[in-house]
């Protein structure tokens, strides 16, 4: 597939740029139905987007440059052309967002409940990046019968079918959508939506990093697969945390508000 979809006055707008505008703006979306649930207005997704999407992107472009050696010149900005680690996204934007909270004295993990399944959709989407790129595939399938899409992609460059491990990360953020804003709604504790994207997340790409090729390496291990193992045990402990904590009445609940459109203005 052509990476380019179409010029404007010659300037070549990519593939790639647009699926992750496209998971952006739907991840605001969602996020403006999720802030009431924790007591948020709807349009608290507008006042903290640039605090979490710069920082996001600075941050996954530094964790693939980083581990993957580089390029430190020019090309280092040429983000279209592939290079976000969704880990170092992560990182950036938690960083955004508890500056944002030191500033509006907003409690971190309230908020961050309500992004994080935002998260995992903009993930889900983002992913169809990496088709388009031809990146983030997996091992070489052999047998005809599988060498079709879903459970394989033709790789242009290798010259083979490899494992659409692109699309099996995608279903698997879905999947962890739906769960995070069912227990958006149901969960009242602090701190529980946040620790379950972690656990959840955290298992799935430790699995995948099994099968995908041309992964970021520490050494002989690939640096996801590190950060996944600590991703669930932060998970874990966060989920402990804030239950104990909870139990003991030292973590209030929090109230939940059902959905209800806003009024027209008259």
């Amino acid at each position: 597939m052509n990476p380019i979809a179409f010029y404007i006055f010659n300037t070549p707008v990519h593939w790639y740029g647009l699926i992750i505008g496209a998971g952006l703006i739907l991840a605001m979306v969602l996020a403006m139905f999720l802030m009431q649930f924790r007591g948020f207005k709807r349009d608290t997704p507008l006042e903290i987007i640039l605090w979490l999407f710069i920082p996001a992107v600075i941050g996954a472009r530094l964790y693939f440059l980083i581990f993957n050696g580089g390029p430190w010149d020019v090309r280092a900005f040429y983000i279209w052309e592939g290079g976000l680690a969704i880990y170092g996204a992560i990182i950036g934007g938690a960083a955004g967002l508890a500056v944002w909270c030191l500033i509006k004295k907003v409690n971190f993990l309230r908020i961050a409940d309500v992004v994080i399944p935002c998260v995992a959709l903009g993930q889900a989407i983002g992913r169809w990046g990496n088709y388009v790129n031809e990146e983030v595939f997996g091992m070489e399938i052999t047998n005809p019968e599988f060498q079709c899409f879903p459970w394989a992609v033709f790789i242009t460059r290798t010259g083979n079918w490899h494992m659409a491990t692109f699309f099996y990360e995608s279903i698997a953020n879905l999947v962890i959508v739906a769960v995070l804003v069912i227990m958006l709604k149901k969960v009242r504790i602090k701190g529980i939506v946040l620790a379950s994207y972690f656990i959840l997340y955290g298992l799935v790409r430790f699995a995948l990093e099994f099968v995908r090729l041309e992964s970021l390496m520490l050494g002989s291990v690939p640096i996801s697969q590190i950060v996944s193992g600590l991703l669930v045990g932060g998970g874990i402990t966060l989920l402990i945390v804030q239950l104990v904590r909870y139990k003991k009445g030292k973590e209030q609940p929090v109230e939940t508000v059902p959905f209800k459109p806003e009024p027209k203005q008259k």
